[in-house]
C-alpha cells in the first residue's frame, strides 16, 4: 500500500485552534478515528459496534470536533458523538421532500433547500472545516457555495482511487473489477468536495493491492482499516493547508492596507 499527501509546510504545533463540523450517515467508524485523533482521553465506544483503535497521543491536537451532523436518525455515530460530549444534530432530506411534488423538479427543488439549510446550520458554528465521514448524500452547490464565501472547507473520504469508481458502492465494484482482471489495485483518498461527485482535488490517496480469492467482506475489511488512517492524515494536511491559505490571505491585506 502506498499513500501520496499532499505537501505543506505549516507545522502542527503552529497551528490554530481549528473547529471542525463532521458529516455522518452511517456507524461512524472514521468519525470515531476522528475522536481518537482529536480526543485521546475520550471514553472508549460502545462494544456493539466496530471501532478503529484508540490512540494515546493526539493526531490532531490543535482540532475540536464543534458537531456531528447526521442525515439518518439511526446512524450509530450519533451515539459516539454523544459518548464523546460532541453535539450532535439530526437534519434528513425526507421532510422536505414531503414539502413538494416528487417530480424531478420538486425533487431538485427540495435537495437545494435541504442543503441551504444544512449550509446555515453549520455556519452558524463558525466552524474551519467540514469533514464527511460516511455521508451518503450528495452535495449541490447551494451547500457548497455558502461555505466557500465563509472561507471554510469540506473535505471527504471516498473509497477509492481519483477517478475510478466515483458514487455509491465503490468497493464492490473495485473487487468486481478485480475478480475480471481489469485492475489490481484499489485505494482510498482524502479529496476536497466540489460540485462534481468525487471529483475534487486530492488531499491524501492510498492504494491497496487486490488479492487474489479475497472476499468482498475481506477487502471491506481491509478499505475500513486504511480510511481510520487516511481520514485523520488528510484532516490533519487539510487544516494545515487551510491556515497556510488564510495566512498568506491575511498577509495581502495586511501588506494593502485593505
Amino acid at each position: 500500500m502506498t499513500s501520496t499527501p499532499t505537501p505543506t509546510t505549516t507545522t502542527s504545533s503552529s497551528l490554530p485552534p481549528t473547529r471542525i463540523t463532521v458529516l455522518i450517515s452511517g456507524s461512524g467508524t472514521n468519525l470515531a478515528a476522528l475522536i481518537s485523533a482529536c480526543q485521546p482521553s475520550a471514553p472508549p465506544p460502545s462494544r456493539s459496534a466496530s471501532s478503529p483503535p484508540t490512540s494515546t497521543t493526539p493526531h490532531l491536537p490543535s482540532c475540536t470536533l464543534i458537531r456531528v451532523i447526521s442525515n439518518r436518525r439511526s446512524a450509530y455515530g450519533l451515539t459516539r458523538a454523544s459518548d464523546a460530549a460532541i453535539p450532535t444534530h439530526y437534519h434528513n432530506l425526507v421532510a422536505y421532500k414531503k414539502q413538494l411534488p416528487s417530480t424531478p423538479a420538486g425533487v431538485l427543488a427540495a435537495r437545494e433547500s435541504y442543503d441551504a439549510d444544512l449550509a446555515a446550520l453549520i455556519l452558524a458554528d463558525e466552524p474551519d472545516l467540514v469533514v464527511c465521514a460516511g455521508w451518503m448524500h450528495i452535495l449541490t452547490a447551494k451547500f457548497l457555495d455558502p461555505l466557500r464565501e465563509a472561507d471554510v472547507d469540506v473535505i471527504n473520504l471516498h473509497p477509492a482511487l481519483p477517478g475510478a469508481f466515483d458514487g455509491a458502492n465503490a468497493i464492490a465494484r473495485a473487487w468486481e473489477a478485480g475478480r475480471s482482471g481489469e485492475i489490481t489495485r484499489t485505494g482510498v483518498m482524502i479529496h476536497y468536495v466540489v460540485d462534481e461527485v468525487d471529483r475534487g482535488e486530492p488531499v491524501v490517496v492510498k492504494e491497496i493491492e487486490l488479492r487474489e480469492g479475497e472476499s468482498l467482506e475481506e477487502l471491506e475489511g481491509r478499505v475500513h482499516e486504511v480510511e481510520w488512517k487516511a481520514i485523520v492524515e488528510g484532516t490533519n494536511v487539510a487544516v494545515r493547508r487551510l491556515w497556510d491559505r488564510r495566512k498568506i490571505t491575511k498577509g495581502a491585506k495586511e501588506g494593502s492596507g485593505s
